[in-house]
């Protein structure tokens, strides 16, 4: 499989932590792969404390057909590290993915943009398709939301808060991977070396600082640590299962406002997204076809063969999927 290559966009808004002035934004990284002239971009955005390089399986995949945009949102992998920690919030990554599209657009022009966004990505793309009036190159075609939703699971998102901004050292590559894996199991299983895959790009050396590349760790040398700002933590600290009732409010508006044709995945044993607003949100809004994955949780990787096939059979070029078609399991 080839390399993607990896590029930045200069968002406004929250200033990094290591730049002089105030007003000077923040440096979001991106991987490329595929065509850049061609036409059809896909953007796949990560997880909460994840990277674009998650999509490394599937991004190679939709590089046959379309130009595969994975960015790495502001302070995790190769982006900078906001100076303000409130900045961690899904308004400031909406801001910087339009900063994202204008920069795509300008450089070759986009005819077909869809969207991939798993659990904390999937909410950036409620709020950059949901959102009316936003300065779009051009409308969003097709939405895959992986294992996320307008209503967020409480336990789920204590479950996360446990472990968030908690980086760690780690000897080596393989130690890191093993306490991933502590915390990440319900992502499902996966080969040794899947997962392995998944880990490399999620640490950084330990003396490093946050945005600046690294070399890809081997498996022996160290220490590191997990590749994300710890402070991205502070805001999320904030979160009250009543303030998370009342949020939802804004999340069903901005879905029920998506036009583009959608694919809900859902993990089976999703402790995040559950069956219950999955099948909700297959009967109102843009009615998503929803596709669930047993033996998995929160979140579907992307890896598994089955996975990686739903996906690209949905933005595949074709006739338009039938929105109200029943769910299925994979």
């Amino acid at each position: 499989m080839s390399e993607p290559q990896l590029h930045h966009v200069v968002c406004p808004g929250a200033s990094a932590k290591n730049a002089a002035d105030d007003n000077a934004g923040h440096r979001m990284a991106y991987w490329q792969w595929g065509d850049a002239q061609n036409p059809h971009v896909i953007v796949c955005v990560h997880g909460l404390t994840r990277q674009g390089r998650d999509f490394d399986v599937l991004a190679g995949a939709l590089s046959r057909h379309a130009r595969v945009i994975c960015p790495d949102v502001v302070g995790r992998g190769q982006s900078d590290w906001l100076k303000d920690p409130k900045g961690y919030q899904i308004p400031q990554y909406a801001a910087d993915m339009l900063a994202l599209l204008a920069q795509l657009h300008q450089e070759s022009p986009i005819t077909t943009l869809d969207w991939v966004g798993t659990s904390m990505g999937g909410l950036i793309g409620l709020a950059v398709i949901g959102t009316p009036g936003l300065p779009l190159p051009v409308p969003v075609r097709r939405l895959v939301l992986n294992d996320v939703g307008p209503a967020l699971e409480w336990t789920a998102l204590q479950r996360i808060g446990g472990y968030l901004g908690h980086t760690g050292r780690f000897d080596s590559l393989q130690h890191a991977a093993d306490a991933m894996w502590a915390i990440s199991s319900s992502f499902g299983p996966h080969t040794p070396a899947q997962w392995l895959g998944l880990s490399r790009h999620m640490v950084r050396p330990l003396h490093a600082e946050g945005g600046v590349p690294s070399a890809l760790p081997t498996e022996s040398a160290g220490p590191f640590t997990l590749h994300y700002d710890p402070a991205m933590a502070e805001p999320f600290r904030g979160v009250t299962e009543e303030g998370t009732a009342q949020g939802e409010l804004a999340l069903w508006k901005m879905y029920d406002q998506v036009a583009a044709q959608t694919l809900l995945l859902r993990g089976a044993q999703s402790d995040l997204l559950s069956a219950a607003t999955a099948h909700a949100m297959a009967q109102r809004g843009p009615k998503a076809r929803l596709v669930e994955f047993n033996g998995v949780g929160h979140a579907p990787t992307l890896v598994a063969d089955e996975q990686v096939a739903a996906v690209t059979a949905f933005l595949a070029d074709g006739p338009p999927l039938d929105p109200a078609r029943s769910s299925r399991s994979a």
